[in-house]
């Protein structure tokens, strides 16, 4: 698809890229900025990791390195140095005409243990400085105020979402944030990928299993709930003392597929499907669904839920959904098969679509899928806070990068985002994701690139850091400036 005759898109619709600040920001230990759970996270190298990711600590992991770093490498506490090159940055993402950036706020940046009385008002007037010179390319900042980490001192202290105290310093945390920024932060996300505290209870909560009073699966949906119920306040808050801003939920889509047409594929994709809409349920409809009430009762699961609980969810919800999406997958009733390796879920291999680099299937048809579905589901603004391609990019001795791979990857995407709009979608935007490449999330490598800005920086931090531009930064200018007009 090279030229639409007119734009599919709306002229509000945002364009734009994403990161966290786990991921970027770097400089863990000045501006006042306490200890989070993601600085204690090593690097490790593949051929040692294997396809088992780093993202489970143990405290006698974090005891060690708190009391030195005996030749560790710690990526996500040297990032890109966001912190430092942010002006650059930003206009290097005005260059490309983004009119939207996602970025995530450091939580022990503002409150360094979690527990003060007063925010650190170093962190807060760097945010100050992150927004205004956002605004001043006209580029929105979209906020996720809690993206994989949490402060360190309330995972030694409190087991973090394993204990409901989280829920009052999270909202006391997110009140300052609102208060602050209301009149420059329009669209929020209260928390990163909320699914993933099913897979890695550490990075998505906090939560040091070892610690926990219950067994995992009890302790990751009561963390969860009070999540939720974290969330809801947050909701009730914004709609009281900023009725302009937009606080949205977020979770990861995995649109599955029955591996056959045999009913009992079909029905355990209905309940892998269930399991994966469950949290937009709460946060959207304001209660728990019948099938997380009989997974729960099956499962022996008895969460602390109270009546104000309950209230609070019933009466204040997200005003729009977030999701992420790189991949589909498949179900099916045996659990036995061949097993891919994607976004930190095990699926069966789908032979009707390709692989990227690291595995993952290539399927634009499928964001088509979810986007209406998740629409047809709650009838609320949707909005792709998270897609890209990740893959090993080489600079040449010019200083080119040629990523024709992730320019497939991306138009095909637009292409299903443009077919979506058409169905009836209500669709807010499009968000690259690693717009700027950053460390990954799950390997902690620098290596597994999502950007179409690259950084000079290996998988131990060394390089110059500088930000060269790919050839995808070129055709998404492109892209943004036809208004999704020219692919």
């Amino acid at each position: 698809m090279e030229f639409m005759e007119k734009s599919i898109f709306p002229k509000d619709f945002l364009w734009g890229g994403a990161s966290s600040a786990n991921q970027c920001e770097g400089a863990y230990n000045e501006g006042g900025r306490g200890l989070s759970t993601s600085d204690m996270v090593t690097f490790i190298p593949k051929e040692e990791l294997g396809n088992n990711y780093n993202l489970e600590l143990s405290l006698s992991h974090i005891d060690k390195y708190l009391k030195g770093d005996h030749g560790a490498y710690f990526p996500k506490r040297k990032g890109i140095d966001f912190y430092h090159r942010y002006k650059e940055d930003i206009a290097l993402l005005a260059e490309m005409g983004l009119n939207a950036f996602r970025i995530s706020i450091a939580w022990s940046r503002i409150f360094p243990k979690g527990i003060e009385d007063t925010p650190n008002e170093e962190g807060l007037l760097f945010y100050d400085k992150v927004f205004d010179e956002l605004l001043r390319h006209n580029i929105q900042p979209i906020v996720t105020i809690s993206h994989y980490e949490t402060p360190l001192y309330l995972t030694l202290e409190y087991n973090a979402w394993e204990n409901r105290a989280l829920i009052d310093l999270y909202i006391k945390y997110a009140k300052v944030l609102i208060d602050r920024f209301k009149n420059k932060v329009k669209y929020w996300i209260t928390f990163n990928e909320m699914n993933m505290m099913e897979t890695t209870p550490y990075t998505a909560g906090g939560i040091l299993l070892e610690k926990a009073k219950k067994d995992k699966i009890t302790t990751v949906y009561q963390a969860l709930h009070y999540q939720f119920v974290a969330s809801a306040g947050i909701y009730e808050y914004a709609k009281k003392t900023a009725p302009d801003i937009k606080v949205g939920c977020m979770f990861g889509r995995l649109e599955k597929y029955p591996v056959t047409c045999n009913p009992e594929d079909a029905l355990q994709t209905m309940k892998e499907d269930q399991m994966n809409f469950f949290y937009a349920d709460v946060l959207v409809r304001g209660e728990y669904p019948g099938s997380m009430l009989r997974f729960f009762a099956e499962q022996g699961i008895d969460l602390d839920i109270t009546a104000e609980d309950k209230s609070a969810l019933r009466n204040n919800h997200a005003a729009f959904v977030g999701i992420s999406y790189y991949m589909s997958y498949v179900a099916q009733k045996d659990p036995s098969g061949i097993k891919t390796f994607g976004n930190i879920v095990s699926s069966v291999r789908n032979p009707y679509l390709e692989l990227s680099e690291w595995g993952w299937p290539i399927d634009a048809v499928g964001l088509r899928i979810a986007l209406n579905r998740i629409y047809d589901r709650y009838r609320i603004p949707v909005f792709v806070v998270e897609c890209g391609l990740g893959a090993k990019d080489t600079a040449g001795a010019d200083g080119t990068i040629h990523d024709d791979y992730r320019i497939d990857y991306i138009r095909r995407h637009i292409e299903a985002m443009s077919e979506t709009i058409q169905d009836g979608v209500a669709l807010m935007g499009y968000l690259a994701w690693g717009i700027i490449d950053t460390v990954s999330c799950s390997t902690s490598e620098m290596s597994k690139r999502y950007g179409f800005i690259y950084v000079d920086q290996d998988n131990y931090g060394n390089g110059t850091q500088d930000r060269l531009r790919k050839d995808s930064f070129y055709w998404y200018q492109k892209v943004i400036k036809s208004g999704g007009t020219s692919l």
